[in-house]
């Protein structure tokens, strides 16, 4: 008995496993069904899982230039499949719907041709129905002849059921069936829309990618250079917002007074000349677009968020360079240049360099160590209310 049981556990395995084993696609599969558009939508959509996967792995390695191309290569190959798994769900229902209008038609022919006969039907069974039994019965040859002519009205008037059954059940088809038409043009509208948000984001994924190797020139010395200055810088901030920056207080400074002065070119933690502008209340991170009025701005930023909703006035003159966002959906975040996951601030730029206070305060001149220099600041502690607005990278 035992034996028995053991050659069937045999049975099961032998027979059951292996098949998903077999059906489950690998990264070289996938590659093939990509490059040559050969799958499924349900192969895609596998292998958008899979490369998904190996996508979060990525995440526990060593920040290097081959790990971040490796990445993009693989958010480009998500993209991809899903590219083309929105591609061939868009034909199945472009099918679908052209059936069912081939269907609908045909229902509305039937429809007008049951609804033509039934309409002839009516009037004849009309007419017979006005005959009285006994002028019938008077106007027959005989029995036979009087059975037979009832025989035909009855046979008439069933007749003419049948018909109002079958234009009803043809009537509800084609009222189904153009629902469901309907509903198929949304869900491909709907689909359609998807496509093209994802091929808008492939292209970003791209351009992304391009952007890393111009940067970085394809040096794995060059990215871990960048890496070093925007982590050094990283800390340098959350120093100086710790209070320990070394700092001096100057005086009160009025809404739109000059503070400072951006320092041009390169300097301690920074790549080149720009303003950091962060907006911290009871020491919270906030974003500064809440705060600052909208305006026309030069986008220089690679497509960050730049839409201010607040009423401050800028700490730059017009017109001013966006060149980084807020948060963590930033361009320099996206591509892998730096080594923070959070932009807590924005970058900006102007022609003359001038730097004015967003609002009356009391202003600090600051500097902390980074990056082998000194990283130089000033702070506005802001009279009507607990926020402090920090400048960095300026001269004073």
């Amino acid at each position: 008995m035992k034996k028995l049981f053991s050659l069937f556990l045999v049975f099961l395995t032998l027979f059951f496993l292996p098949f998903p084993l077999l059906a489950a696609l690998s990264e070289k599969d996938c590659e093939e069904k990509i490059n040559n558009k050969s799958g499924t939508a349900e192969e895609y959509a596998e292998c958008s899982n899979l490369w998904d996967q190996l996508y979060k792995e990525m995440g526990a390695e060593k920040k290097s230039l081959s790990a971040a191309i490796k990445r993009f290569d693989t958010s480009i190959a998500i993209a991809t499949a899903n590219i083309l798994q929105s591609v061939q769900q868009i034909e199945v229902l472009e099918k679908e719907i052209d059936s069912l209008t081939k269907k609908i038609d045909r229902l509305e022919e039937s429809l007008t041709s049951v609804s033509g006969i039934l309409l002839k039907r009516i009037v004849t069974t009309y007419k017979t129905g006005k005959v009285s039994p006994v002028y019938l019965f008077f106007s027959s040859e005989g029995f036979a002849d009087f059975f037979q002519r009832a025989k035909y009205i009855k046979t008439a008037q069933a007749h003419d059921k049948k018909l109002m059954i079958q234009m009803q059940t043809t009537k509800d088809n084609f009222t189904s069936q153009k629902e469901l038409r309907e509903e198929k043009k949304e869900e491909l509208e709907t689909l359609k829309k998807k496509l093209e948000n994802q091929k808008i984001a492939l292209a970003q994924q791209k351009k992304d990618k391009e952007y890393l190797l111009e940067v970085t020139k394809n040096k794995e010395e060059k990215y871990q250079a960048l890496l070093a200055q925007t982590r050094a810088e990283l800390a340098a901030i959350q120093a100086i917002v710790a209070g320990k920056g070394e700092e001096t207080e100057v005086r009160k400074v009025n809404q739109g007074e000059r503070i400072a002065s951006i320092i041009s070119g390169a300097s301690a933690c920074s790549t080149g000349t720009h303003l950091h502008f962060e907006i911290r209340e009871n020491g919270q991170v906030k974003n500064p677009l809440s705060y600052l009025k909208n305006i026309s701005l030069i986008d220089d930023s690679g497509g960050d968020s730049s839409t201010a909703t607040g009423d401050w006035e800028w700490s730059l003159n017009e017109p001013i360079k966006f060149n980084q966002g807020f948060g963590a959906n930033t361009w320099a975040i996206r591509v892998g240049i730096v080594w923070y996951d959070f932009h807590t601030g924005i970058d900006i730029g102007s022609g003359d360099g001038t730097v004015k206070a967003v609002k009356n305060g009391t202003l600090y001149h600051g500097g902390i160590a980074c990056g082998g220099g000194t990283l130089r600041y000033v702070r506005v502690d802001h009279d009507d209310s607990d926020i402090d607005a920090y400048y960095l990278h300026v001269n004073y």
